[in-house]
């Protein structure tokens, strides 16, 4: 950064600090004193600030009064710190209005992951990507139009590129029965489901296959299914069901999904689960404390956006941005995959299936009664 533009930048900066009442006064002229800025760095996609409060000013009001940096700088601007030090960074608009999904970028992104999801580029246009087996359990949500869909298409397009079907199965249910049909053909892919009860079936067997890798690992004194003998080995399996708040009332169903994102991490199994309007009873405790992480599209109202736990998500404007909460919070745009390309995309490992074995237990059937002498006399 030039003189000129350095000092232009610290200009603003005191000019926030003033709207704030980011100060404190001393002596009979009541002279203001001003966080001292120690740097002004600035990259291709942001203007960096590190500042310290005089001794003695409450830092409470930063927090308070930060809407004064919003009217100065802009929506795209965060702040980290406490107490005394701060870092504030303002981000240039740097993302594009769409962010289309190109696949090979996106393998050399994830290939060190044993299950590597792609969640998006954040505002200095670095990809944002984690491990499923590290941070297991997806929940998003969005309104309609807010891009949730075309996440889950590109999250779940992304595993079958990257996993062999021996390494990888995946179940879909679809409640909303416009989502997973592009996939339904694709060799990893066991079954697509759209009635509520088809899917309760279909999670009777995962609860099943959950008892026996469990049962395996006990046997075998590991802590993890990656741990056992090669012949004993089972793929990962990951469970994503759209719109999964329709099967609310099948207590059974609610059941099996806590217990999958309860338990599932050390037996590899692992949910992805999507909505549109979150709802606190839906989402109890218990399955919000095993998500660990969440994306939030544009939300309905800050009550929604707490559901999910992304701060801020009812104030996004722009579809295909989202608030990722995981390690840390993260404001992302999500890659685009337009359903034409999709297809092609998955293409080759479509495959003309049989029908889906039936992985649930099934009832004992009744042996047939053995006729006596009294029952022959009796007929």
């Amino acid at each position: 950064m030039s003189f000129w533009g350095e000092l232009m930048a610290r200009k603003r900066m005191i000019k926030a600090f003033r709207y704030a009442g980011l100060y404190k006064t001393i002596g009979s002229d009541e002279r203001k004193i001003f966080p001292k800025i120690h740097s002004v760095r600035t990259t291709d996609h942001s203007t960096e600030f590190v500042f310290t409060l005089p001794n003695g000013l409450n830092p409470d009001i930063l927090k308070k009064n930060f809407y004064a940096f919003r009217q100065v700088f802009g929506e795209q601007i965060k702040i980290d710190g406490e107490i005394k030090k701060f870092v504030f960074t303002v981000y240039q608009n740097a993302s594009t209005e769409v962010l289309n999904y190109n696949a090979e970028e996106i393998r050399k992104q994830v290939e060190e992951f044993k299950l590597g999801i792609i969640a998006g580029k954040d505002r200095t246009c670095e990809y944002i990507t984690f491990d499923l087996l590290k941070q297991p359990h997806i929940l998003i949500a969005g309104e309609t139009g807010s891009g949730k869909s075309t996440q889950l298409r590109s999250i779940l397009t992304t595993l079958i590129l990257n996993k062999r079907p021996s390494d990888l199965q995946l179940y879909l249910g679809d409640c909303k029965k416009s989502e997973f049909h592009i996939f339904r053909k694709v060799e990893h892919v066991q079954c697509v489901l759209s009635d509520g009860k088809q899917i309760a079936k279909m999670l009777k067997g995962i609860k099943k296959e959950l008892t026996e890798r469990s049962d395996l690992t006990e046997m075998f004194e590991v802590s993890h299914v990656d741990d056992l003998p090669a012949e004993h080995r089972r793929p990962y399996i990951i469970v994503c069901i759209d719109e999964f708040v329709m099967l609310r009332k099948d207590e059974t169903v609610m059941d099996i999904l806590t217990e999958i994102v309860a338990i599932g991490r050390t037996l590899g199994v692992f949910a992805i689960l999507s909505m549109q309007r979150p709802n606190a009873q839906v989402l109890d405790t218990t399955i919000r404390a095993n998500l660990t992480v969440s994306m939030g599209f544009k939300l309905r109202d800050k009550i929604e956006a707490r559901i999910v736990n992304t701060p801020d998500a009812d104030k996004i404007e722009k579809s295909g941005h989202f608030v990722m909460n995981a390690d840390k919070v993260y404001n992302l745009q999500a890659p685009y995959l337009e359903l034409e390309d999709a297809k092609k995309l998955l293409n080759p490992f479509c495959i003309s299936k049989k029908p889906v074995k039936d992985i649930t237990p099934k009832e004992p059937k009744e042996e047939p009664k053995q006729l006596t002498e009294e029952d022959v006399f009796l007929c």
